[in-house]
């Protein structure tokens, strides 16, 4: 049996989907800083799926609220939600991380000075050496 027999993409495709549709105004505001190469040029998806782990039945997967593939870069933003899911963030990090991502975490209230987390972006980007 084949694992991709059990494995529907489309679930995962039109979930993304209905999270770039519904996202929260914090999200919104950061795709404006990230959003067509404005950053270092580089290119930042919304809302991107990554797969891992997973078994014979199928796979598992995170959305990343902003990826970038170039270098294996994900922005996350925490909102209120997170101070409930402590457990859940550092299981999923460290999954990411040992698939080889870099990640950011932002606070939503660190988007009121949108120039400051625009230089904290750069500098998480700089910080990344792929080679």
């Amino acid at each position: 049996m084949s694992i991709m027999k059990n494995f529907d993409k489309s679930k995962i495709r039109t979930h993304a989907r209905e999270l770039r549709v519904n996202m929260t105004t914090s999200e919104r505001l950061l795709w404006e800083v990230v959003r067509g190469r404005r950053i270092q040029g580089c290119k930042f998806l919304r809302q991107h799926p990554i797969l891992y782990g997973g078994n014979l039945l199928r796979y598992n997967y995170f959305i990343a609220d902003f990826y970038c593939n170039e270098k294996k870069a994900i922005i996350e933003l925490d909102g209120p939600i997170h101070e409930n899911n402590v457990e859940y963030d550092i299981f999923r990090d460290s999954e990411l991380e040992n698939l080889g991502y870099n990640i950011l975490r932002l606070k939503n209230e660190e988007l009121n000075d949108i120039k400051s987390t625009k230089a904290r972006i750069l500098a998480f980007l700089d910080s990344i050496n792929l080679g």
